[in-house]
């Protein structure tokens, strides 16, 4: 498998673009990420002089590791589950302020191969967070596992651009 598919050449320029960005205006990034599994960390870090900019990622898996890492309130996890807009948001607001970064951003979703919590494959919620608040966006992704993940991580780096040109940091 090659990793210069068009997939990964969108990815490798949106992360080099955030990358470049926050480095010119002394900013920093940190993640969290679930399904993604570190794919938005490798993404950011693929680029040269990422150090400047990415404070570090938690790939919070497992449910409880979502409270006990990034502060995501234990009632919110068992009234909502940990696929839901609110666990994403408290997500990238958790490693944002627990990295101390600029800017949060979050994953978490199913990417199959079966439903989780109630929810189909493709279920997925990405957010960014920023001292000026917080944005998530609600997914429905096709696809097999793979597919899913690297639209997620597709979509976050989207949103993470949008959010770093809002020069809300």
């Amino acid at each position: 498998m090659s990793s210069a598919g068009p997939e990964f050449a969108g990815i490798h320029e949106a992360a080099g673009r955030i990358i470049v960005l926050l480095t010119a205006r002394e900013q920093t990034v940190a993640v969290a990420e679930s399904l993604t599994g570190g794919l938005l960390a490798a993404a950011l870090t693929s680029i040269p002089g990422a150090s400047a900019a990415f404070r570090g990622a938690v790939v919070a898996y497992a449910t409880s590791l979502k409270a006990t890492l990034l502060d995501v309130p234990r009632p919110m996890l068992d009234a909502l589950g940990a696929v839901s807009p609110e666990v994403a948001a408290a997500m990238a607001e958790g490693v944002r302020r627990r990295l101390e970064a600029t800017f949060g951003a979050a994953t978490t979703g199913v990417a199959g191969p079966d439903p989780a919590e109630g929810k189909p494959v493709g279920t997925v919620h990405v957010a960014v967070s920023a001292a000026c608040g917080t944005t998530v966006r609600t997914l429905t992704l096709a696809g097999g596992r793979d597919e899913v993940r690297q639209h997620t991580v597709e979509a976050v780096l989207s949103l993470l651009l949008h959010r770093v040109r809002e020069e809300c940091g």
